[in-house]
């Protein structure tokens, strides 16, 4: 019985070949991608985000995603037109962290709500400086800052 199927998929084949249905196929006469790769178990996750080109901070942590959009808070309202415009930017990421904090998951990461009136502060002094072309403008967001520890080391008396 398994000759019988072997011979007829086989004849299949060859007729396919015959009507020319396997000519001009996508990726004909070039390399089977990652061949000579070592094996990657989530080979299919990284190709599929590769291919839909989803970014990867959505791979995050819910902590870690709002630390990294408190970071880029200041590039974001930079180019808002007003200031309630800022201050709502700033109280929707204030809603997502406490949203977070009533019910964490993820790693414990430490993450605090922004302060409006510093972010709106400094998106003034970025419209003055960009007003003033003579004037520097104000410290990239991207500075280094201090690293958080867990715990702190407490002297004895």
């Amino acid at each position: 019985m398994d000759r019988r199927w072997e011979a007829s998929v086989e004849a299949q084949i060859r007729s396919a070949q015959e009507r020319g249905e396997f000519d001009n196929l996508p990726g004909a006469c070039r390399p089977i991608p990652g061949r000579g790769m070592p094996y990657d178990e989530s080979w299919w996750i990284k190709s599929f985000l590769e291919r839909e080109q989803v970014p990867t901070d959505l791979l995050l942590p819910t902590p870690l995603l709002l630390r990294r959009q408190i970071e880029r808070l200041p590039d974001e309202v930079r180019d808002l037109p007003t200031e309630q415009a800022v201050r709502a930017c700033v109280a929707d990421l204030n809603a997502q962290v406490m949203a977070w904090l009533r019910n964490p998951t993820g790693p414990r990461v430490v993450v605090r709500p922004v302060d409006a009136d510093a972010v709106v502060q400094r998106w003034r002094a970025d419209r003055d400086a960009a007003a003033e072309p003579g004037t520097p403008a104000a410290p990239p967001s991207s500075a280094p800052r201090r690293a958080w520890l867990p715990f702190r080391r407490r002297r004895a008396a």
